[in-house]
């Protein structure tokens, strides 16, 4: 079945659909070690989603499906996994070129490493833009220096013709943002986009961020609360390759149900509230080769008990969260 067939074959109103996806890489022997396993979650257009919790949670592999980029030897399963009505699952390479770039874009953590830096930044940004519309080198030149104007990036005319190394970080991420907004995509995936930049840089990406996507839907990986409340009207907490909650961005932060949640809110820092101690969450979450039965925080949990032996389904709690535990609610 060809690509554009397969579009055909999932229905649905929302962006991005997934349902019982599987990230795996070859372990011990013939064994499987399963860094994302059985992640559900929708992403209606025009939406900004969170994915935060620890590093190696699993984020940026979900994220990393969702465009095809999940190295290899890594293996990817899914009952459902869509774009926009699109099988993703169904798509060959040529299929995934038409989407990369011009209807899903990615703001990689590291710009440095993400740019080729031996090329222009002006060079790469024409050639995104040439790749997926039919223009001439002045038009598509013309358009890479507005795309550096609108992210802020000073004497664009100039810096158009910059190498990567030539820029700072803080720069270097606008010119980032601009090559995944280039071609007015429907979906962003945005890596840890304000990490190792200052406060102030940070605040001016999330700004950018916030003003700029222009009704694309945003898939956020961070592991920084602050910056998700700010960029995300919704908030999925991963650990260890699952979902723990999944909610509103206020309900999750300010009344959070799963301890795992609840002591990601009490690890965090808050500005102003310089007496209250940060209390950081004891032990280390289970890495791909560790068995675990049951629950993947119930070892790092103060309220586990027996039921903890059985891994607790995601269940609507409200209209508008859905944790997995056996004990949701305020710490006793």
């Amino acid at each position: 079945m060809t690509s554009s067939a397969r579009a055909e074959s999932v229905s649905g109103g929302s962006l991005v659909q997934v349902e019982g996806l599987r990230v795996a890489f070859p372990g011990a022997g013939k064994t499987q070690r399963w860094v994302v396993d059985g992640v559900s979650l929708q992403l209606e257009r025009g939406e900004a989603l969170g994915l935060v919790g620890e590093s190696g949670s699993g984020k940026t592999m979900i994220a990393s499906a969702l465009l095809g980029l999940v190295p290899a030897p890594g293996r990817v399963d899914a009952r459902t996994l869509a774009f926009a009505g699109i099988d993703l699952a169904g798509l060959d390479e040529s299929g995934w070129r038409e989407l990369r770039g011009r209807r899903i874009a990615m703001v990689f953590q590291n710009p440095m490493s993400a740019f080729n830096p031996v090329r222009t930044i002006g060079h790469q940004l024409v050639r995104a833009i040439e790749r997926h519309a039919s223009v001439g080198p002045t038009q598509a030149r013309q358009r890479a220096i507005d795309a550096l104007a609108m992210v802020g990036i000073p004497d664009p005319q100039r810096r158009v013709d910059a190498y990567p190394h030539e820029m700072s970080g803080g720069m270097l991420q606008r010119a980032m943002i601009a090559l995944a907004l280039i071609n007015h995509p429907q979906l962003v995936l945005a890596d840890e986009p304000t990490t190792a930049l200052d406060a102030t840089v940070q605040a001016q990406i999330i700004e950018l961020l916030k003003t700029r996507l222009e009704g694309a839907g945003l898939l956020l990986v961070t592991h920084n609360l602050a910056v998700a409340a700010q960029l995300c009207r919704r908030i999925a907490v991963v650990y260890a390759g699952r979902i723990a909650e999944i909610g509103s961005a206020e309900s999750v932060l300010r009344r959070a149900m799963h301890p795992y949640t609840q002591a990601l809110v009490a690890a965090a820092p808050r500005l102003g509230d310089q007496r209250r101690p940060l209390a950081p969450i004891p032990g280390q979450p289970p890495g791909p080769d560790d068995l675990v039965v049951g629950c993947r925080f119930a070892r790092r949990c103060p309220r586990a008990d027996g039921r903890c032996a059985d891994q607790p389904p995601l269940v609507a709690t409200s209209s508008d969260r859905q944790v997995a535990c056996w004990h949701t609610g305020a710490p006793p």
